[in-house]
């Protein structure tokens, strides 16, 4: 009798088990997999001779930080080039939000900024505790990637236009001004910001002149013109406008339309396209 007491108790346990085990279980949708070319070598922006200069004039400064800027310095100036957001302010935000690249989520997910999925994202992700229990994050191939998401996440958002009237060479008023606009709840995030600019020089980054300075970012899986490291995201309405460097080829590559469909959707008889140009891909 006692036996078979015990068995039964083993047997609700058993159940039991099994059904706390199913609720914790969370079937989230890992995204697709985005397409990023592998970046191309970037000229220097004088970086080892800035952060060299800064240790020996201040040994107290953190020696994480500083090997932060001498890998990243050149992609937040070829992102200001392109896309007018000072390579300090991007340097300044990558160091803070990625804890100088050596966060979880920048070392396991190549998120240098904390960007969340939010609605539209079908990229990979990964689901990371943050104010939230579990939030979801964008995940990335190569950190370049992540640089460039962030110059579009400021870019495409409207709540962010008004900072762009401000120089590039105007930190101090990009640092306020992306509080302003509700980049972080953080009061002290601003200064934060530029404390880390002002300690660590990086407005001298601010000064890169254009130049020879060559894009990395080029037409994805384009045969002539080399690499892109933009995140690929498809438009909500059908179509795309063309920017600098895109080809017929590349866009029908970055959206899965052939080429000669999305010439036939579009009326096109050449392959010819312009800057600003809207095309529908469907």
């Amino acid at each position: 009798m006692k036996m078979r007491i015990f068995l039964l108790i083993c047997a609700l346990f058993l159940l039991a088990s099994c059904g706390a085990k199913k609720r914790v279980v969370h079937n989230k949708n890992p995204g697709a997999v985005i397409l990023e070319a592998a970046p191309g070598k970037l000229p220097s922006v004088n970086q080892i001779r800035i952060t060299k200069k800064l240790a020996k004039e201040n040994p107290g400064l953190n020696k994480y930080t500083l090997s932060y800027i001498r890998k990243y310095a050149p992609i937040a100036v070829q992102e200001m080039h392109q896309y007018k957001i000072p390579a300090s302010i991007t340097l300044a935000q990558g160091i803070l939000e990625s804890g100088k690249g050596r966060s979880e989520l920048a070392l396991k997910s190549n998120n240098h900024f904390g960007i969340k999925c939010h609605t539209g994202w079908e990229g990979e992700r990964v689901y990371h505790d943050d104010d939230e229990k579990g939030e979801c994050f964008r995940k990335y191939q190569y950190p370049e990637t992540s640089y460039n998401d962030h110059s579009l996440f400021l870019t495409e958002r409207r709540r962010y236009a008004f900072l762009f009237k401000y120089r590039t060479k105007d930190y101090k008023k990009w640092a306020y001004g992306l509080r302003k606009a509700g980049y972080a709840t953080d009061r002290k995030y601003p200064v934060k910001l530029l404390k880390l600019i002002e300690d660590y020089h990086l407005y001298e980054f601010d000064k890169a002149k254009k130049g020879k300075y060559k894009y990395a970012t080029r037409v994805l899986d384009d045969e002539k013109s080399g690499k892109e490291t933009r995140v690929l995201k498809k438009s909500k309405e059908g179509s795309y406008y063309v920017r600098e460097g895109d080809t017929l080829y590349s866009i029908g590559r970055m959206f899965g339309v052939p080429l000669d469909e999305l010439k036939k959707i579009n009326g096109l008889q050449e392959n010819t396209i312009n800057i600003g140009q809207k095309l529908l891909l469907k």
